[in-house]
């Protein structure tokens, strides 16, 4: 069997990890996607996107741990194929125990390896099961900290074709230092060095979102400076990028706790960057954390 053209991409990981989401994402890269497909089928299903006559040559497929023999037929016929010669990248998608267990909590589902379990007895007989497909994975994305728009972010990332989008994406990330960096970021920015509106009493339960804390940063010097000189330099690079054929870039400001001073700036970089002509995703990830 010939596989001239053929991408097959297959998306599996921890139940709560976001694999339906995930398939959506590339659904919208223009994949052919398929959820569950049986074991058998798939070596067909192959065989008929090889054909000439069609077009399918983009293939995303779904798959779970819910049923057992399901899986391991999976596995077994996926092995086969890989030594084929068959062109498969294996998507792995993880998250912590605790977020895990969040997930499960917020839906009010139980784990389908422990029905009437703790969810996280689940969690770990998953991890254990799903081992040697975790060892096979081209790309393993760990979910923990994403909200929809980002992890569609970090999939276009890794399989938008290149030279397909003629401008950037770009994933903009607010975030508080005490909680830690966001592992995944091109280009970090540390505002810690203006005022900080924590410190002013009618201030401190706004965000950076309201109208009172954008008037106080603006008021400072400091401020006005570091905009027009961030904006000029994030100018520059994106022209360099975009000549570099690059299609996403991911940039964190941060400051001490994410709510104030990192809110501004972000959403002040992100109606910018859109008045330029790029598509953005915003993401305040420590927003909430702070309770007044």
């Amino acid at each position: 069997m010939r596989f001239n053209n053929l991408r097959v991409v297959v998306i599996s990981g921890l139940s709560g990890a976001g694999r339906s989401s995930a398939l959506k994402c590339f659904e919208d890269l223009g994949f052919f996607c398929i959820d569950n497909l049986p074991p058998q089928l798939l070596p067909k299903f192959v065989e008929l996107c090889t054909q000439s006559r069609t077009e399918i040559n983009k293939i995303a497929l779904g798959i779970d741990i819910r049923e057992r023999e399901f899986f391991s037929d999976f596995e077994n016929v996926l092995s086969e194929l890989m030594a084929d010669g068959c062109p498969i990248e294996i998507v792995y998608l993880e998250a912590r125990d605790e977020m895990l267990v969040r997930r499960f909590s917020e839906t009010r589902r139980p784990h389908p390896l422990a029905m009437h379990k703790p969810v996280i007895d689940g969690i770990k007989l998953e991890r254990e099961m799903l081992k040697s497909l975790r060892d096979k994975a081209t790309l393993i994305m760990d979910t923990s900290d994403f909200n929809i728009h980002q992890l569609k972010s970090e999939v276009f990332r890794h399989f938008l074709e290149a030279g397909k989008n003629k401008k950037i994406m770009v994933n903009i990330i607010s975030f508080g230092f005490k909680y830690g960096v966001p592992y995944d970021v091109d280009l970090l920015f540390d505002i810690r060095f203006l005022p900080n509106p924590n410190f002013v009493t009618h201030l401190k339960p706004l965000s950076g979102k309201d109208r009172e804390v954008a008037e106080y940063l603006h008021a400072s010097p400091e401020t006005g400076l570091f905009l027009d000189k961030f904006i000029q330099f994030l100018d520059f690079m994106m022209s360099q990028y975009e000549q570099e054929g690059r299609y996403y870039l991911s940039i964190g400001i941060g400051c001490t706790g994410g709510r104030h001073r990192s809110v501004f700036i972000a959403e002040t970089l992100e109606s910018h960057i859109k008045e330029i002509g790029y598509d953005t995703t915003l993401m305040h990830r420590d927003i909430e954390r702070i309770k007044v």
